[in-house]
C-alpha cells in the first residue's frame, strides 16, 4: 500500500492540517527505509511488533525525548489503522503498544504585569505594518486563537456588528470567538489603514504582509518574539505562549473551564488542564491569604 496514498486518505477524508500530514509521511518513510536497512524487507503491510520496538529503541539511542518518539508511533498507529480500516491488515502490529511517559513541558505564561506594560508600550501607530503587528498582538492575547488561525483569516470571518471572529480550527472545526469591544475598535482601524494602504482589493486575507502577499507564520512570530523582548526577559516568547497566557489569565479570574475549552477550540478537556497549573497556584495563594484557620497561625 502506498504510503502517498495514506497521505491522500488524511487529506482528503480526515481534513488533517498539511504539516501534519508531511510530518506523518516522513515518519513513515523513514520507518520503510530503517526496515529495508535493517530487516531486508520493504512490506509494511507484514511487520512485527519486534521491529517497531527495535526502531523506537534506536530512536531512544539517539537521544530522541520521549515526547518526539511517541510522536512518531502516532503516525504509525495511525497508519496501520488506516489498513485495518480498509482490510488490508487483519491486526495493528502497535495493538499492544504503550506510550512512553514522558513530562509534558511546562510552558511559563506572561503575568498580567507583564502583559499591561507591553500594552502600555505600543507608539502610536503610524504606517500599516504598525498597525497590524499591534492588533495582532492584542488578537492573540484577547481571544486565544492559533497562529495558523491567525494568518488564514479573511474579510468574511470578522463581524464587527456582532463583535465576533470566525475562526477555522484544527479539523476544519469553525468556533466563534467574542471580541473585546476595544479589539473591535483597533480592528476596524486597522481595516481602514489596510485598505489605504492597498487600495485594490488583492487579497480576501486579513493580515498581509508589506508588500500584500498573505501574512506567514514565521512573521508572525517575529512580531510576537520582538514585542515581547521589551517587556520579558523569559526565553520563550512565542504565539503560544500568549495562548497558554491567555487562557492562564482567564482561569485566574474564576473562569469556567469548559468555556476556555470551548474558546481554546479544545476537542477534550484533558487539553485545557494543562493550563491550569497558574490558576491553581494563584487560589493557593488567595486561599492561604483569606482563609481564618491560615490567618490564625500567621
Amino acid at each position: 500500500m502506498s504510503i502517498q496514498a495514506f497521505g491522500n486518505y488524511l487529506a482528503l477524508e480526515r481534513n488533517y492540517a498539511a504539516h501534519t500530514i508531511r510530518a506523518y509521511l516522513s515518519d513513515l518513510r523513514e520507518f520503510a527505509s530503517f526496515c529495508q536497512e535493517n530487516f531486508e524487507t520493504e512490506d509494511l503491510e507484514d511487520i512485527a511488533y519486534s521491529i517497531v520496538r527495535s526502531w523506537l529503541i534506536s530512536h531512544m539511542e539517539a537521544g530522541l525525548s520521549g515526547r518526539s518518539i511517541n510522536r512518531k508511533t502516532a503516525s504509525l498507529k495511525a497508519y496501520y489503522s488506516y489498513l485495518l480500516r480498509i482490510g488490508r491488515i487483519p491486526l495493528s502490529p502497535l495493538k499492544g503498544h504503550k506510550p512512553i511517559k514522558s513530562l509534558k513541558k511546562l510552558e511559563i505564561p506572561f503575568s498580567e504585569q507583564e502583559m499591561e506594560r507591553l500594552f502600555g508600550s505600543f507608539p502610536k501607530a503610524h504606517t500599516y505594518e504598525d498597525m497590524r503587528n499591534q492588533l495582532i498582538v492584542e488578537l492573540l492575547y484577547t481571544t486565544g486563537i492559533r497562529r495558523s488561525e491567525l494568518v488564514n483569516l479573511c474579510f468574511s470571518d470578522f463581524d464587527p456588528g456582532a463583535g465576533i471572529l470566525k475562526v477555522i480550527g484544527k479539523r476544519n472545526k469553525e468556533r466563534l470567538m467574542p471580541l473585546l469591544k476595544g479589539v473591535v475598535i483597533r480592528f476596524e482601524s486597522y481595516l481602514e489603514c489596510r485598505k489605504k494602504a492597498f487600495p485594490e482589493q488583492i487579497s480576501n486575507h486579513i493580515f498581509l504582509t508589506g508588500k500584500g502577499n498573505k501574512i506567514n507564520d514565521t512573521l508572525v512570530y517575529r512580531i510576537i518574539n520582538r514585542y515581547l523582548r521589551e517587556v520579558s526577559d523569559k526565553a520563550k516568547r512565542s504565539p503560544h505562549v500568549l495562548r497558554h497566557t491567555f487562557a492562564t489569565h482567564l482561569l485566574n479570574k474564576g473562569a469556567d473551564m469548559n468555556a476556555v475549552k470551548e474558546l481554546l477550540g479544545h476537542s477534550s478537556l484533558a487539553s485545557t488542564q494543562v493550563y491550569t497549573h497558574n490558576s491553581i497556584a494563584e487560589l493557593r495563594r488567595i486561599h492561604e491569604g483569606a482563609h481564618p484557620r491560615n490567618l490564625d497561625e500567621t
